[in-house]
């Protein structure tokens, strides 16, 4: 029999946190963001579980597009990180894929025969990829001389510092992208990350980009998932396999990084780093079992943890303990960790099952 380490899949809260995008989103419309196999949650199943809401989907490459289509979906599907070959652009026509072009080397590749329906990378500021708002006009021009202009669906561009509502970076680099695009008003533009949605004022124009909020974590630093309205969707659970009493000055795990002040009434939780935990969660990050949140003790293993039951004592074998889910949010955990709750979402590994209900 398997051990019953779990994430299981809430989708009725990730449909619920995708309408709360869309209705964010005002006269935009939402793609839904599935790239990194969802977030961790399994991308067919998330993609499958918003095919009735989501019109269009964004991946960042070929390969995830693809698990769309195996999933029998047909929405148009934006990679966001664009092709790596010119035959990748044949794929894109043939799929119904819309790459985000975002250098000279993939502009070559085009040709009028082979393009697909695409998005051009403008870079406000990000610094990572796209054309610098100048070299615009002279990416149209070139387009259009090589018959590839039809296809151009619009720009997108992306926000550095939108999770900071303090930061002035997201209306300077939405008064560049305006300033850029002006010239070109029947094109569809797209800015809007998760953090953009919950920025007062801020326009998402023709189609916003919602990814971590659809998962129910937050993307705004200070501010909960909760306290923005989100549900969250996977709860990552393990039995807890053994229950004993330590006494005072007795350590526990690795490095003997906890030891008791007092007799304590402690557990061990099947789940560790190589199920995706993150390593650096040390003593007093939270978890909960039986209803109750709980701490851990010690250093995470690659295949346990510890866990504090001295405020539950009812605790035994067998019971299953929550990680992160309704009772303790995946971002507490991260910030324990020293991290966001992306790289615990997307970090799960293969060998935990993902359970969808």
């Amino acid at each position: 029999m398997p051990r019953s380490t779990v994430a299981r899949i809430n989708l009725e809260a990730l449909r619920y946190n995708f309408r709360v995008a869309q209705a964010r989103a005002g006269t935009a419309q939402a793609m839904a963001v599935v790239k990194a196999d969802g977030y961790g949650h399994g991308i067919r199943s998330v993609a499958k579980a918003l095919a009735s809401q989501a019109s269009k989907f964004a991946v960042a490459c070929l390969e995830e597009a693809l698990e769309i289509r195996a999933a029998g979906l047909d929405q148009p599907v934006v990679m966001l990180q664009g092709v790596h070959s010119p035959q990748d652009l044949d794929v894109c026509r043939q799929q119904g894929f819309e790459p985000v072009l975002h250098n000279r080397a993939q502009l070559e590749w085009l040709t009028a025969a082979s393009a697909p329906l695409f998005w051009l990378k403008v870079n406000t500021g990000m610094n990572r990829l796209g054309f610098r708002p100048d070299d615009l006009s002279l990416v149209l021009g070139e387009l259009e001389s090589a018959g590839c202009r039809i296809p151009v669906q619009g720009f997108v561009t992306h926000f550095a510092c939108a999770d900071d509502t303090t930061s002035p970076m997201t209306v300077e680099q939405t008064r560049i992208f305006e300033r850029a695009t002006a010239a070109w008003p029947e094109l569809m533009r797209s800015v809007g990350n998760s953090a953009a949605h919950f920025l007062p004022g801020q326009p998402l124009y023709d189609w916003s980009r919602p990814g971590i909020m659809l998962y129910g974590a937050s993307p705004v630093i200070g501010t909960t998932a909760k306290e923005l309205g989100l549900r969250p969707v996977m709860t990552l659970e393990a039995p807890l396999i053994t229950t004993r009493v330590v006494g005072p000055g007795e350590s526990i795990g690795y490095g003997s990084s906890w030891v008791a002040d007092t007799e304590t009434r402690m557990g061990m939780v099947a789940v560790g780093y190589g199920d995706g935990y993150p390593r650096h969660a040390g003593t007093g990050t939270p978890a909960a079992v039986r209803g109750q949140r709980i701490r851990l003790l010690g250093r995470v293993s690659m295949d346990m943890l510890a866990v504090d039951l001295s405020q539950v004592p009812e605790a035994k074998e067998g019971d299953r303990v929550e990680l992160w889910g309704e009772q303790v949010s995946v971002d507490e955990v991260a910030s324990c960790a020293g991290t966001i709750g992306y790289e615990l979402l997307t970090g799960v590994t293969a060998r935990v099952p993902r359970v969808c209900q």
